[in-house]
């Protein structure tokens, strides 16, 4: 019988990332970190597997980031005035969060908040 398991490209596809940013959490959030990304339960030629089950594990562990997870309710202030400076430069509502979510994505590290400042300092210079 063969097992199955998800590798970085299923927890990606999972997760609505894509696979740079799992490698990113599986390298910044390392074993010893104080958040450590879950432990592959199978590697093959280096290649880390997961079970399926453990899904929901992984889930727990990304809302558990700082600056992400559920939320809900209205958006927080950096993201207000993020927004607000984004419609300022002619990017729609919808344009201004596919392009947070991309920098979130690239850079999993920052918290939303983070990436709205950065985002907000550049343009404005």
């Amino acid at each position: 019988m063969v097992e199955r398991y998800l590798g970085v490209l299923g927890i990606a596809e999972a997760l609505g990332v894509s696979r740079h940013a799992v490698h990113k959490w599986r390298s910044r959030y390392s074993d010893g970190s104080d958040h450590p990304f879950p432990l592959p339960d199978v590697e093959v030629d280096g290649a880390p597997g997961w079970r399926s089950e453990r899904l929901a594990e992984i889930v727990r562990w990304r809302e558990g980031l700082p600056g992400r997870g559920a939320g809900g309710g209205r958006p927080s202030l950096a993201r207000q005035e993020y927004l607000k400076e984004a419609e300022s430069r002619g990017l729609t509502r919808d344009e201004a969060m596919r392009a947070l979510a991309t920098f979130g994505e690239e850079f999993p590290e920052m918290t939303e908040p983070e990436i709205c400042a950065w985002l907000v300092g550049k343009w404005r210079g």
